[in-house]
């Protein structure tokens, strides 16, 4: 599993691979929510000692992958981001990192190829998500002509 590292909200440009028993705990922070070391303990007790799963959190904290407040003398930790938004992000730098190859053309023509493969449907999806993103790109530069031609008129 991959993980994007961040800071603020804000993707950084690395990436970091989490070991198994991070992807694993922070598969079990999505279904339980926010926990504590010893509510994890609980869980893992016949295999993982204490301090294995308090250090794996914190390393997850650190990666930027949970979040953490201070409950008594104890944290208590939440996965940062959603499974949903983790598929997202980690699907945005992979597509980013093929675009950014010499052979950027032959990569969106075969993620066409692929995508036309798996469903016709989602090929027209895809059609009007680039359409839609066209315009609005198109907004910005149609403001800024209508406001030249606007102070062109004024003068």
């Amino acid at each position: 599993m991959w993980w994007f590292k961040r800071q603020n909200g804000i993707a950084q440009s690395t990436l970091e691979q989490l070991g198994s028993l991070e992807s694993e705990l922070l598969e079990r922070l999505w279904a339980l929510g926010e926990v504590s070391v010893r509510d994890l303990h609980g869980e893992f007790a016949s295999r993982l000692a204490y301090t294995t799963i308090m250090t794996t959190l914190d390393r997850l904290y650190k990666k930027g992958v949970l979040n953490r407040r201070k409950s008594g003398n104890a944290y208590l930790y939440a996965a940062r981001f959603t499974p949903e938004e983790h598929r997202e992000h980690m699907a945005q730098h992979l597509i980013g990192m093929f675009l950014r190859e010499q052979e950027s053309r032959a990569v969106l023509s075969c993620f066409v190829d692929v995508v036309t493969e798996a469903d016709r449907e989602m090929l027209d999806q895809l059609d009007q998500l680039v359409k839609a993103k066209r315009r609005a790109l198109r907004q910005p530069e149609q403001k800024q002509s209508e406001q030249k031609q606007k102070r062109s008129a004024d003068r």
